[in-house]
């Protein structure tokens, strides 16, 4: 069926990219300190280490047709300058994030941060190598 007279409303992904720096510390308390080396390697260094971090954050939906957008880019930039850019921007994750008081500061982890209520998907990028993508299953 055709979107454009039919009935069914176009869908779209949006994206926004963002870069923020932050340290941690991969710890694990239910390891011992040579078990979290073996795992962690120099991320597991008692004084953590730091990163600049990518994320790029989707939502999807249908078209508005009086907007012709799924979500406003204002709203948007608003949302993840809340959800992310304030709450891990410049921090010490593992000290700073109430969210890692008991959970390994992982980039696995990190990506969980944002509430997936209105995202689509969450893609981390701790490095141009080391990438994690969460779509809050």
């Amino acid at each position: 069926m055709s979107a454009v007279g039919g009935g069914c409303r176009p869908k779209a992904q949006v994206s926004r990219l963002l870069s923020f720096s932050a340290s941690h510390r991969l710890h694990s308390k239910f390891l011992s300190d040579e078990e979290n080396l073996k795992l962690f390697g120099k991320c597991s260094n008692p004084n953590g280490c730091g990163h600049d971090c990518k994320v790029v954050v989707t939502v999807h939906g249908e078209i508005d047709p009086a907007t012709g957008m799924v979500m406003s880019l204002t709203d948007l930039k608003k949302y993840t300058e809340e959800a992310i850019m304030q709450l891990l921007d410049h921090k010490n994750l593992d000290v700073d994030v109430p969210y890692f008081a008991d959970v390994v500061s992982t980039t696995e982890n990190v990506a969980k941060v944002p509430p997936v209520g209105v995202l689509y998907k969450v893609k981390v990028y701790e490095t141009d190598s080391n990438i994690v993508v969460d779509k809050g299953e």
